[in-house]
């Protein structure tokens, strides 16, 4: 057998750069480059690899240097993200808090279900200078480190204490990011020592490999069952979630709406499935659904949920499906979510499942009411968009005008981004989207700070499109170090700071649940009253983001807002504009509920008086028991 003496990182430089995945013919690398911050640990082991490669040119492995270990993980998500799943980086971080710091970012992608790959570094696996620097001493057992800290955030976890590991590691990996059932963060633990250690490797583990990512098919049974479920249904609701968008089946989609009639509602992932304006459309649902679709969720009596996991804000913490009665037929390509809400389960790839369902119900279409029924609703809520994105609120103006604004200004393929506070919700119940990688809001983890490594990430994988990151001034402060990165890689992207000093949804939510907006301004303390109410805080992000390197338009008021984003267009350079909306709002009028607890008991008349309003939309709360009829399967 042919062998190759490398050292265990150069053995898995060389083998992440020969990985490939492939789908209906298509092929990408899978792994197209690491990102990686350099320190004890990992400078003179994946560093040193990297750095050999571009020498020697065994591995076309490009390295990017990020600003944050968390910034760099969700930079890697949004690329996966925007690449439907097909292809993601490699992270790799020093030991200890280096590698810590990526534990949140491997959070959201397991939670969103996007592959990332991650490689911390780790203490000595011979353990000879034990306790070295930042390492963990656990007493009870010798081989837990800070990295054990991965575990539950990862889709695939193993640590590599000698180097012949890696080769069954390695490829159970790569199984995992390309399982579209099964994927999200994978971690490989790297000990320090083992990284820089040589071993002979078999050279059949450097081969070009081809992971074909599947298109599972539905059971026939199965379909026809869930045909004759919905041939059954007087009121059915389709709720489009990402597996729509991941599976590449918007187009089938959209052919099964317009030949059923059966009217769409998305999630967040779901969003620009079908056009916002198509004949089906009825927007987001749940929580921060509009009037529409919560509407006909209310009087569904059979809901066909697509590529969705029904988080709770899908459901409005399970009351925005109303129907005493109402099934479920859900067309998944992970059983766990297949099966939620007692339904009837379709374990498929979205894009086969839709073709089989719409053959096995071709002729069938709704009744002409409930079409009638969904326009008119539909038409409604674009109304009330219209009067959210021009209320001419002042003197600062409402944040649905400036979000208005760029809808408008936006073309159909540009990204807009997002992630925390209001503008998620806002998003949700007004953005109109067409193509499906215009919408990019992660809101299974909804993380503060994602938003701007997301840009960096997104305008990588996709760098034909314009690409808008909007953040509040909460999520900037949280983590805005990738401005530094995008400059560094000549990257442009169009970073929307809206200021508003505070946490404009927590306050909002503090208010509803009688917490009167407690500490959620940025403010003096003011003396003597023990609060954070005194005047707003002088703190400048124009002037931080010019600071970090990126050229900086402030605009006040809607009108400078439309022109700056106008120039921000023309600009090759990474380019923040600043704009002050209203803390207060207003904000769109909800349809959906959340469960947030009330305290039972309070001192405080506000407490008590949300808690009895908390009480009562309780009762419309239910556990989705209700099977299937047999009757009609």
């Amino acid at each position: 057998m042919d062998t190759i003496r490398l050292t265990t990182a150069q053995a898995l430089v060389r083998f992440l750069a020969g990985q490939w995945s492939t789908r209906d013919g298509v092929e990408q690398r899978l792994v197209p480059g690491v990102w990686g911050i350099f320190g004890h640990g990992n400078v003179a082991g994946i560093g040193q690899a990297l750095l050999q490669s571009v020498h020697t040119k065994d591995a076309d492995l490009p390295y990017y240097l990020a600003r944050n270990e968390q910034g760099m993980v969700h930079a890697a998500t949004a690329f996966a993200k925007m690449r439907n799943r097909l292809a993601t980086f490699a992270c790799t971080a020093s030991t200890g808090p280096g590698s810590t710091n990526m534990i949140t970012g491997a959070a959201l992608a397991t939670t969103n279900r996007l592959p990332v790959l991650l490689l911390p570094s780790d203490m000595f696996a011979t353990r000879a200078p034990d306790p070295v620097l930042q390492q963990l001493e656990d007493g009870r057992a010798g081989d837990v480190s800070v990295n054990d800290a991965f575990r539950p955030v990862s889709k695939y976890f193993d640590r590599i204490s000698r180097p012949e590991q890696l080769i069954p590691a390695a490829l159970a990996a790569m199984r995992v990011l390309t399982d579209p059932a099964e994927t999200g963060a994978v971690t490989l633990c790297l000990p320090q020592d083992v990284q820089a250690e040589a071993y002979d490797w078999p050279a059949e583990f450097f081969r070009r490999r081809v992971w074909e990512v599947p298109r599972p098919m539905p059971d026939p049974e199965a379909i026809r069952r869930a045909a004759a479920l919905l041939r059954s249904a007087r009121r059915p609701l389709i709720v489009a979630g990402g597996g729509v968008v991941y599976s590449e089946a918007t187009e089938q989609l959209r052919r099964f709406a317009e030949a059923t009639g059966i009217p769409v509602a998305d999630t967040h992932a779901g969003k620009g499935a079908v056009p916002w304006d198509h004949p089906c459309a009825v927007g987001g649902i749940g929580a921060t659904g509009t009037a529409a679709a919560n509407a006909l969720a209310a009087e569904a009596d059979v809901v066909l949920g697509i590529g969705t996991r029904y988080s709770d804000f899908t459901t409005a913490s399970h009351t925005v499906f109303g129907d005493p009665d109402v099934t479920f037929v859900n067309l998944n390509v992970a059983r766990l979510d297949a099966v939620k809400h007692s339904a009837l389960p379709l374990v498929a790839d979205a894009r086969r499942g839709l073709e089989a369902l719409a053959a096995e119900l071709a002729g069938w279409q709704v009744d002409p009411a409930h079409r009638e029924r969904t326009r008119r609703l539909a038409e409604d809520w674009r109304r009330t968009t219209e009067e959210c994105y021009h209320r001419g609120h002042g003197p600062l103006p409402a944040q649905t005008e400036i979000l208005g604004a760029l809808n408008e200004l936006a073309d159909d393929r540009d990204v807009v981004i997002n992630a925390a506070g209001s503008m998620p919700g806002d998003l949700q119940m007004l953005w109109r989207a067409r193509d499906p990688k215009a919408y990019h809001v992660e809101y299974a983890y909804s993380c503060m700070g994602y938003e701007v490594a997301a840009g960096l990430g997104a305008k990588m994988a996709a760098p034909d499109r314009e690409v808008f990151v909007l953040v509040g001034d909460g999520s900037y402060l949280m983590m805005a170090q990738e401005i530094v990165t995008m400059v560094a890689e000549g990257v442009k992207v169009i970073i929307i700071v809206v200021q508003n000093h505070g946490f404009a949804s927590i306050g909002s939510l503090s208010e509803s649940l009688g917490s009167q907006r407690f500490g959620t301004s940025y403010r003096y303390r003011e003396p003597g009253s023990g609060l954070l109410d005194g005047d707003v805080l002088p703190v400048d992000l124009a002037a931080n983001a010019a600071g970090l390197g990126a050229d900086v338009i402030r605009a006040d008021g809607v009108e400078e807002f439309r022109a700056a984003i106008v120039k921000a267009r023309a600009a090759d350079r990474t380019t923040v504009v600043h704009v002050e909306t209203d803390l207060f709002g207003p904000n769109p009028p909800s349809s959906g509920w959340w469960d947030v607890p009330v305290s039972q008991v309070s001192q405080l008349e506000s407490t008590r008086a949300a808690y009895e309003s908390y009480a009562a939309a309780k009762q419309a709360q239910r556990h989705y028991l209700t099977p299937p009829s047999e009757e009609t399967t």
